[in-house]
């Protein structure tokens, strides 16, 4: 009798899930570049672990950053590295927030599909976007009055655009402003005249990509950084990934967890 009694103990043991005694639910909140990627590891993840449960959502970088330095949430999504301020903010708070590059990307400068333009410079492109350039035809396109279609202040594509092709000049008055990736893409989509700009995992055969300073977006030009638009993309964390959070950053950072990166559109950090 004893030595059922002992069996059964350690078949108990044996049956409890890996996660039992821990707080099994991770919150997400963040980058809509990075939405995808973080929706689709975390439901493999839990599909791995069904105890499990992850809550992911968007709102752009500004406002992953921001969730990590309240404590709001586990993981803060962002498209950019953090910068002084919220770092400032963050040392205030007693945060430490530490960046997990989990995948490279590229920003895509798409246009509508009839749109015969297929490359521009930077310097062209920032003349769109600041005004200075206002219809296709001074570009070799249509006689079309360009739209201009842009990412929120609250984005990380958009401080990452800024910087790289703005200079930190002002956006256009009267452009779109949107709140997402998919937004962009769907817009200039439906727009004749519309320029916009997205991450790599959002391009469809709705959109044509052009060329900056001779260079398509792609899985080499970005891993090389050829691409001048090229960026990393990131989860940051309060102090360096422990426990359940640091095995689902460790899955997304993993063979399989790549592939899924690659599935949704991006590039591996390998």
């Amino acid at each position: 009798m004893r030595r059922i009694i002992a069996l059964i103990a350690v078949l108990t043991m044996v049956a409890v899930p890996v996660f039992a005694g821990k707080d099994n639910k991770i919150t997400i909140s963040g980058s809509t570049t990075v939405l995808p990627i973080a929706q689709a590891c975390a439901e493999i993840f839990m599909d791995m672990n069904p105890e499990v449960n992850i809550s992911v959502r968007g709102g752009g970088s500004s406002v992953g950053i921001a969730a990590i330095i309240a404590g709001t949430a586990d993981i803060g999504d962002a498209s950019r590295h953090i910068n002084t301020k919220e770092l400032n903010q963050a040392r205030e708070n007693g945060v430490n927030p530490y960046e997990n590059i989990v995948a490279n990307d590229g920003i895509a400068v798409v246009i509508h599909k009839n749109n015969p333009v297929h490359a521009l410079t930077l310097a062209q492109l920032k003349d769109i976007y600041t005004g200075n350039i206002q219809n296709w035809k001074d570009l070799g396109g249509p006689n079309l009055p360009i739209v201009v279609i842009s990412r929120d202040v609250s984005s990380g594509t958009f401080e990452v655009f800024n910087t790289i092709v703005l200079q930190n000049e002002k956006v256009l008055d009267g452009s779109l402003m949107l709140a997402s990736n998919n937004a962009v893409a769907t817009t200039t989509a439906e727009t004749p005249g519309a320029i916009g700009y997205i991450g790599l995992g959002y391009l469809n055969d709705n959109l044509n990509t052009v060329q900056i300073e001779g260079i398509m977006p792609s899985k080499q030009t970005i891993q090389s950084m050829e691409y001048p638009i090229s960026r990393t993309l990131h989860m940051y964390t309060n102090g360096a990934p422990k426990g359940l959070v640091k095995e689902f950053i460790d899955f997304i950072l993993s063979v399989e967890g790549q592939e899924i990166v690659e599935e949704q559109g991006f590039i591996s950090v390998d």
